[in-house]
């Protein structure tokens, strides 16, 4: 691939990283399955890559750990399609996605304080609960035994 494929704002993959391969399909279409090769795979190296510095290449290996070769590469690969152009653009949009998703970082969660009203009103409620329970186990005596 010559021309650069950008993934988020600052991160553009240099054309010269992709490897895109076409082969036959499988699966059904008859004889124009047979003779053209429509589907595209992307190989994508991402511990060699000059994109990502060290904090972005750890998101990534870490994130997608399960989808990566030994070596270190993504594959992304799609036959929907009966046009060629059109599975390998699916395919970038794919590879786009999936980076995107790897490098996205959770905010931190922050404690919050519970107000001090709310503690009280809580407070509150179990004392009346409790008065509650108790005047139910209170048996009432009778006066005329």
């Amino acid at each position: 691939m010559k021309e650069d494929f950008p993934i988020k704002n600052e991160i553009v993959i240099p054309g010269n990283e992709l490897e895109i391969t076409t082969s036959r399909s499988s699966g059904a279409g008859g004889q124009h399955v047979n003779k053209t090769e429509t589907k595209i795979t992307i190989r994508w190296n991402i511990k060699n890559t000059s994109v990502l510095n060290d904090i972005q290449k750890k998101y990534v290996l870490q994130n997608l750990k399960n989808r990566l070769t030994k070596d270190g590469d993504l594959v992304i690969s799609n036959s929907e399609s009966r046009s060629q152009q059109q599975n390998k653009e699916n395919a970038l949009k794919n590879l786009a996605q999936i980076i995107r998703q790897a490098l996205h970082v959770p905010k931190k969660r922050i404690k919050t304080k519970v107000p001090k009203k709310e503690k009280e009103k809580r407070l509150q409620e179990k004392k009346f609960q409790s008065q509650i329970k108790k005047m139910r186990s209170k048996k009432i005596k009778n006066s005329n035994n």
